[in-house]
């Protein structure tokens, strides 16, 4: 049989002995090159984020809100700032309050346990303020809620930095609404109260032994019958097996030179912080212009569990208790959501275990609970969640 040469094929090439056919030979050289296209492609391709960046007219409008919010915390005369005790304290007879803040995406399905946990307090000492995203379709409750509902709420989406400029909005506007204001609780619709209001006023205000990690450094002084210094409850971890991972999510070097990994850290998006610490984050721009940058590795990307406890570490670390009052169960978690308690799981038992703690005296808060946990925790509330 005569030896086939490419003369006689067209689509074919003989190199040495080997016959070879200009297809095998394209798809050997496509093969070849996808580890190069792998490396190239982030230099080359914009990143797809799900998450829709921040657009510069919502940018502007928050720089707005925050230049002004810090410029109106300044000009007080009723809060005195004390940076080396990290204080807050009144000269005057007012009384101080604690902000309610939630973020959310769809109704309040626990209002009406909120609504009986406001129920008995002193109005002069909260507020209440609610980030809903105008893109869902939020039903606003009667009650305490009604009109809470701040007006410059934008869209907000899972794993993204609009949910860190949502709860910088927040505690913009109830800086900017009351300057007798002094501690900011992030929470979601799906955290619910594991103690009465006096209990998480007390805790939070008066109580010197509340904290076990200020109890450890000695007695907190007192003045007017409140404590001088006052701590952040934000979880800061420094030693997690995901924080490199979470860290290069946007590239290797994007973080740099402001936040270098070993200053890198993770916790809880649910959080209380102090006046002091809620003007850090409102007038922070420098790690705000890394942390909204988008992500090559949309699975590693969750900068709201990052942004507040790096910049509170970096700022000032002695004034964070470095963990959170806000209760989570991360065993049989699912796509990075925590677990979420069923209506059956409800129970005495559930809430005495969820209020146990070992940094403070308990948590006040917990999360995540389906809706229709709403009426078994009704029926346990008054003899069980607000006895305390």
């Amino acid at each position: 049989m005569p030896e086939t040469s490419s003369t006689n094929c067209p689509n074919s090439i003989k190199i040495g002995p080997i016959m070879f056919t200009t297809q095998f030979l394209l798809v050997f050289s496509l093969l070849l090159s996808l580890p190069i296209l792998f490396l190239l492609a982030p230099r080359i391709f914009p990143p797809h984020n799900p998450s829709i960046p921040i657009s510069p007219s919502d940018e502007q409008d928050d720089l707005y809100l925050f230049r002004k919010a810090a410029a109106v915390s300044a000009s007080s005369s009723f809060v005195t700032h004390y940076p080396s005790a990290h204080t807050h304290f009144t000269s005057k007879s007012k009384k101080l309050k604690i902000a309610f803040l939630f973020l959310t995406n769809t109704d309040l399905f626990f209002a009406p346990l909120w609504e009986q946990f406001f129920k008995s307090a002193d109005k002069n000492l909260f507020n209440i303020y609610v980030h809903a995203d105008p893109y869902s379709n939020v039903t606003k409750p009667k009650g305490v809620f009604s009109s809470q509902f701040i007006r410059n709420a934008k869209r907000t989406y899972r794993a993204s930095p609009t949910l860190i400029s949502a709860s910088r909005r927040l505690l913009a506007t109830a800086i900017l609404d009351d300057p007798t204001n002094t501690f900011f609780a992030v929470l979601s619709q799906y955290c619910i109260p594991l103690h009465s209001f006096k209990y998480v006023y007390d805790s939070l205000i008066s109580s010197k032994s509340f904290d076990f990690s200020s109890s450890e450094s000695g007695p907190e002084s007192t003045q007017y019958n409140v404590k001088i210094e006052y701590k952040s409850f934000v979880e800061i971890i420094s030693k997690e097996r995901r924080l490199w991972k979470r860290y290069v999510a946007r590239g290797r070097y994007a973080m740099m030179p402001e936040v270098p990994f070993e200053k890198f850290r993770g916790g809880s998006q649910f959080f209380v912080i102090t006046r002091r610490h809620a003007l850090m984050v409102i007038e922070d721009r420098r790690l705000w212009n890394k942390f909204k940058q988008p992500c090559y590795r949309e699975h590693e990307c969750y900068p709201e569990e990052h942004y507040f406890s790096t910049l509170l570490s970096m700022q000032d670390p002695k004034g964070c208790t470095k963990y959170t009052l806000t209760r989570v169960n991360w065993t049989g978690t699912r796509n990075g959501h925590p677990y979420t308690y069923k209506a059956g799981e409800i129970s005495p038992v559930l809430i005495q275990a969820l209020k146990e703690s070992n940094y403070s005296s308990s948590y006040l808060f917990a999360r995540k609970f389906e809706p229709n946990c709403l009426k078994p925790l009704m029926k346990i509330a008054d003899e069980v969640i607000f006895q305390d």
